[in-house]
C-alpha cells in the first residue's frame, strides 16, 4: 500500500507534505495501479516529472545516438500520474 506511514483511513496534508519529500516511485507506481488500474514504469513516472520541471538531477542514462527511440508516456497514463503527483504535492 502507499504511504505505509499514515494513520486512519485517508492521508492527513502534513502525511502528504511528508510523502513529497519520502514517496518512493513504486509507492507511486502502486498508488495509480490502485486508483487508476494502469501500470506505469518508472520511465513514465521520470518523463512526467522532467515535463512538469520536478527533476532535480541529471541523467546520467543518456541516449548515445540523437535518433534512438525513446518510448513516449501515453495520454491516459500521462494524466493518471500527473493526478497522482499533484495529489501527493510534488508537482
Amino acid at each position: 500500500m502507499w504511504l505505509k506511514s499514515f494513520s486512519g483511513d485517508f492521508p492527513t496534508l502534513k502525511d502528504i507534505g511528508i510523502a513529497k519529500n519520502y514517496l518512493s516511485e513504486e509507492e507511486l507506481r502502486e498508488y495509480v495501479l490502485e486508483y487508476n488500474g494502469l501500470k506505469v514504469s518508472c520511465l513514465y513516472i521520470a518523463q512526467i516529472k522532467q515535463k512538469c520541471g520536478s527533476i532535480e538531477c541529471e541523467n546520467y542514462n543518456k541516449q548515445k545516438s540523437e535518433n534512438s527511440r525513446l518510448l513516449k508516456c501515453p495520454p491516459e497514463k500521462e494524466t493518471a500520474i500527473a493526478e497522482a503527483l499533484k495529489f501527493f504535492g510534488m508537482i
